[in-house]
């Protein structure tokens, strides 16, 4: 069965609520969970149809959220997921990284129990910088989990292109995920013949909002040494001007910014998928409502990259 993207999905990386690596939060703190999945459904409403998550958010309640706010239109919606982190849900906690061929057996079976499925539709390699032949064993037995019908496709979120195909080069493996957006564009990912679908798309909020109040328990006041567009959670200078070089082109139209952050994906490639995280159902109808806009013109995404790069 061939598994549909679209050209939009939603993250849920926020929705798992807090939880925290070698005493740091990687969370996006609190989250409402009644909101959560009226925001999920409203999703399902609005007619996006992927949902992309890890086992690790929230130590396993991202996904069990997303299991109830879908158990009764399972076959509509298209779910993804990551395996690789090793975590302790009762403390909430990341206790490490496993990249063996036994500790994916356990964590799909963890996913598809939290997730109330018996299949997963795109299961993702989350350990970005293993090395090939390990990875090669993984993706031999991805193969054995289509083969067994508890997944559907795989891929790797990485930010290496060669990772990224390398995965991809099994019969399922279809897409890659990686680190995409107006302000850090990486077109070597979206080479190949896969998808890819883009995690901070509106790099982590600075492409969606002014006002920046982020409290000490947010990843983004923690600065993590992969985190490029905060720093102290304050908005990085550079990327901040960059944001302000574009933002008249982004708005045009009637766009709101998220909009047309969005909209620059559809116009820079086929390819390319953004799925913004959300947790409320107000972000969902913002970031969906890019659709009915589409893409950029060509006139503004040239304008774009000239202004950029």
């Amino acid at each position: 069965m061939t598994v549909e993207l679209g050209k939009l999905g939603f993250g849920t990386w926020a929705m798992g609520g807090p939880f925290t690596y070698q005493g740091q939060p990687v969370g996006w703190g609190p989250a409402d969970d009644g909101e959560s999945l009226r925001a999920l459904r409203r999703a399902y409403d609005l007619g996006v149809r992927l949902i992309d998550t890890a086992d690790v958010y929230g130590c396993g309640h991202a996904e069990t959220l997303v299991g109830q706010a879908f158990a009764d239109v399972r076959d509509e919606v298209v779910i993804a997921t990551k395996w690789g982190d090793e975590f302790d849900p009762a403390k909430r906690e990341l206790t490490g990284y496993d990249g063996t061929v036994e500790y994916l057996r356990r964590a799909v079976e963890g996913s598809l129990r939290r997730l109330g499925t018996d299949y997963i539709d795109l299961y993702q390699l989350h350990l970005g910088d293993l090395g090939l032949d390990q990875a090669a064993v993984l993706r031999d037995e991805c193969e054995a989990l289509v083969a067994a019908g508890k997944i559907r496709a795989y891929g790797w979120s990485t930010d290496d292109p060669q990772r990224a195909r390398f995965f991809c080069e099994g019969e399922h493996g279809i897409a890659a995920q990686a680190d995409i957006n107006v302000l850090f564009d990486n077109p070597e990912m979206y080479a190949g013949e896969y998808a890819v679908l883009c995690r901070r798309p509106l790099a982590m909020g600075l492409l969606a909002r002014d006002e920046f109040d982020i409290p000490a328990d947010d990843v983004r006041a923690s600065d993590p040494a992969w985190l490029l567009f905060f720093e102290n959670g304050r908005p990085t200078p550079d990327y901040f001007k960059a944001r302000e070089a574009v933002r008249d082109v982004l708005t045009s139209g009637g766009r709101t910014l998220v909009q047309g952050a969005l909209a620059w994906f559809w116009a820079r490639s086929p390819r390319l998928v953004p799925i913004p995280g959300v947790r409320t159902v107000a972000q969902v109808e913002e970031n969906a409502g890019a659709l009915a806009f589409g893409a950029l013109s060509e006139e503004e995404l040239g304008q774009i990259e000239a202004a950029l790069r």
